[in-house]
């Protein structure tokens, strides 16, 4: 498997207790700390329950009481609590920064999976029995299925698949994330500032560690040229994109050359008809990328975890019957969650001077699709397939 940030551990975990014997292969040196926060909400926490990780990852969590909608001079708009809609709300209560989440999963798994950090698939082929890699740091080795777990810009993709602009649907906004010093009086409440004219908007989100705070910037892209691993031409572009913009936009650019983890990249979704090629698959992000804006990646990393896994199993490992039995739980689950992040980036849209008003939107529809983004999906319990920790239990 490759990727080891969130889809691939989980994915090992459930591989492991299902009796598989599970490498991990990703091409960093070790975990990547930080990162933005992530979110469980729906019948992802019920993913996270089933693992036996609830207080691990509860443990985890950023603690966010909720957050501020505010004008440019700071005034508060609205008012989110993290206990909304159950937990489920604008601000989950099971909000947690990636690589927090990362560290528990890989925590989980390290002592039962073989991890290969600073590697990567070079080559790949394959037959009706295995198939054969090399990695690039020079070992063969011939695996039964090799799953791509590395995100929206996934190298397996593209060397099975085909190339990125097949599959990736860039939705109009660029997205940067960067912690701060906490300068900004920041307790326990997210900030956020937008700017209806320009479609741009600041925020500010409190850490755990509460010297430190995590920076949110976004503004309209119709098109995105620079590559994702181009730092210095990331910031020169939100610089130029974010110039202007008020509140306190100005002191949290102050700070671009000094914070330790920028990222910057565009919001997009990964749109595919098949994740499967023979003995090869994907999952999370590199599948079905339903885009920051959705606020349910993780919950479909974790809740693809748990089907692929049972599928394949109780196909007996046959990879056409089990990937076939994946995508068939997993499909209107992802579109509806997709469907979520769409309709998140159009409520952002900026009007134009001669543009028509906006039709009222159907909100029972609305209701119902977010319904369906939650819980719309079954997690059979696999009674007739191996479950290697209740078999210890």
């Amino acid at each position: 498997m490759t990727g080891a940030s969130i889809a691939g551990p989980a994915l090992a975990h459930w591989l492991h207790r299902r009796g598989a014997e599970v490498t991990v292969v990703e091409r960093a040196p070790a975990l990547r700390p930080g990162g933005q926060a992530v979110d469980a909400r729906g019948v992802a926490k019920d993913v996270i329950r089933r693992m036996g990780l609830d207080e691990a990852v509860r443990a985890a969590r950023t603690d966010t009481a909720g957050a501020y909608t505010v004008d440019a001079d700071g005034k508060v708009l609205e008012t989110y609590r993290a206990d909304d809609d159950s937990g489920d709300g604008y601000i989950a209560d099971i909000e947690i920064l990636r690589g927090d989440l990362s560290q528990v999963l890989y925590d989980d798994t390290r002592d039962h999976v073989e991890y290969l950090f600073g590697d990567r698939i070079a080559e790949l082929t394959q037959d009706a029995d295995g198939v054969d890699v090399i990695f690039a740091g020079g070992d063969r080795r011939r695996f039964d299925l090799v799953i791509g777990a590395d995100g929206l810009h996934s190298a397996l993709r593209a060397m099975v698949f085909g190339p990125h602009e097949r599959f990736v649907r860039h939705l109009g906004i660029v997205l940067a994330f960067y912690t701060v010093p906490n300068e900004f009086g920041l307790e326990r409440w997210l900030i956020d500032y937008q700017d209806q004219e320009s479609g741009r908007s600041a925020g500010l989100r409190p850490l755990p560690d509460a010297t430190r705070a995590m920076a949110m910037l976004s503004f309209p892209s119709p098109d995105f040229g620079i590559d994702h691993r181009d730092v210095d031409a990331q910031k020169r572009l939100l610089r130029e994109r974010m110039a202007g913009l008020g509140w306190q936009t100005p002191r949290i650019l102050a700070h671009l050359d000094d914070t330790p983890d920028f990222y910057l990249d565009q919001v997009a979704q990964v749109v595919m008809d098949r994740w499967s090629s023979g003995r090869v698959g994907l999952i999370g992000d590199a599948a079905f990328s339903s885009s920051p804006m959705s606020g349910q990646g993780t919950g479909l990393a974790l809740v693809g975890a748990y089907l692929l896994a049972g599928e394949l199993a109780a196909a007996g490992w046959e990879p056409a019957a089990g990937f076939a039995g994946y995508e068939r739980r997993m499909r209107s689950f992802v579109e509806a969650n997709q469907e979520i992040g769409r309709l998140h980036v159009r409520s952002r849209d900026v009007a134009g001077p001669d543009s028509e008003p906006s039709a009222e939107p159907d909100m029972d529809a609305i209701t119902e699709l977010v319904e369906r983004a939650l819980h719309g999906v079954e997690l059979p319990g696999y009674p007739e397939v191996l479950d290697a920790r209740a078999a210890v239990g």
